[in-house]
């Protein structure tokens, strides 16, 4: 068992933190304050690979592993938390079309997509169905060579200013549940297609996020990913990947405030000596540290249980998911504690880094769904000495 990254991880490490340094952190603070979707960043993102990740070379992408793609995001989210979520929702909903859909609709959007010069949101939760997605109730109704899509979405990431829409509705009957389900992929202005405001958020501000509405939308049959009725795996194995995502962009914010945390504390004085000299403030940095370290290697073991297609893949990814996001937003709070009053000002990026990474503790399942799926397969018959 070896954990250090071999050539290529450091490569691909080397790069996405020079980018996060220069492309990402000197712009962050002011794509927050003025809610600013920079669609030319995403291009320069694309050139690098970073819309693409884990998306098959068949359709443009680098064909990452998981973990080596855990390890990219890390460090773009060390530069802007908020941009580098939206670049990983964006690649699992790339991936998702290159892995499901038909040819014809891999060559409509899987090239731009990779390259960053479209983009892609990914449309599950609605109004009435958040944690439980299997009770939504957007539907699909098959028309000859159409289908007729109506409901909802709520908290889209990109909504109104993407350009493909992956949207999960029933084509079933609401009896079927989760059976019922089917994906799409559709271009974002169809007509029927309406999008909301853009809500004031806590943070997550570099990315506009929208509810949306669809009325009598006729989406082309051939925009159907997989199978009719395959919609909610394909939701599941992406969300899989999507926690593995968003804890680690958990640990690139805590990475970062880590790093400004140490820094502040040799050059702060008071009481004439530095911040650093103070055994109290030692070990809180030092706790910090090994919890960050904790959740990165939680994280990219779960991303290497899902690389290995483990059969408990699944609950490896929520466990990690719950720990990282839990000890990334506690890092970033009490980084902002130990820079005082000026961790408190937008001078400082430490209030930006808490509450970007917020939000990761509710979103992609929330952690007490995290803990439910990790309760059931824990008292299953023999869980105990597999989960190790």
């Amino acid at each position: 068992m070896d954990f250090t990254l071999n050539e290529d991880q450091q490569a691909f490490q080397d790069t996405a933190r020079a980018f996060a340094r220069e492309q990402m952190a000197p712009y962050a603070a002011d794509w927050d304050e003025n809610k600013t979707f920079s669609k030319q960043f995403y291009a320069k993102a694309g050139e690098l690979g970073f819309c693409g990740l884990y998306t098959p070379e068949h359709a443009g992408g680098m064909n990452l592993t998981r973990l080596d793609s855990a390890i990219v995001l890390e460090e773009l989210a060390a530069g802007c938390t908020s941009t580098a979520a939206f670049i990983s929702i964006h690649n699992m909903a790339t991936w998702m079309i290159a892995q499901w859909g038909k040819e014809s609709t891999i060559e409509q959007w899987c090239g731009d997509l990779t390259q960053g010069k479209k983009l892609a949101s990914y449309c599950l939760t609605e109004p009435g169905a958040g944690s439980d997605a299997g009770s939504l109730r957007s539907t699909a109704k098959k028309q000859g060579q159409q289908y007729l899509l109506n409901g909802s979405k709520m908290f889209i990431s990109g909504a109104g200013d993407t350009d493909v829409l992956v949207v999960m509705a029933r084509t079933g009957t609401q009896e079927e549940g989760s059976a019922g389900i089917s994906a799409f992929a559709i271009p974002a202005q169809l007509d029927g297609i309406h999008y909301g405001k853009n809500e004031a958020k806590m943070g997550w501000n570099s990315q506009p996020t929208r509810a949306i509405s669809f009325e009598n939308v006729l989406v082309d049959q051939d925009s159907l990913l997989g199978q009719e009725g395959g919609g909610f795996k394909i939701a599941m194995r992406g969300l899989d990947g999507g926690r593995i995502n968003i804890a680690t962009c958990s640990i690139g914010a805590a990475q970062a405030c880590i790093n400004h945390s140490q820094k502040y504390m040799l050059e702060r004085q008071q009481f004439g000596k530095p911040l650093a000299a103070f055994q109290a403030l030692q070990f809180k940095l030092a706790d910090m540290l090994t919890e960050l370290i904790a959740a990165r290697q939680m994280v990219r073991l779960a991303a290497s249980k899902l690389d290995a297609d483990d059969v408990d893949k699944s609950t490896y990814c929520a466990m990690a998911k719950r720990f990282a996001t839990d000890a990334g937003f506690n890092i970033c709070n009490d980084a902002m504690q130990l820079h005082g009053g000026y961790g408190y000002l937008k001078e400082y990026p430490l209030e930006r880094f808490m509450r970007d990474a917020r939000v990761h503790q509710i979103l992609e399942g929330t952690n007490e769904i995290m803990r439910v799926i990790t309760a059931r397969r824990l008292f299953e018959v023999g869980a105990p000495e597999a989960l190790r």
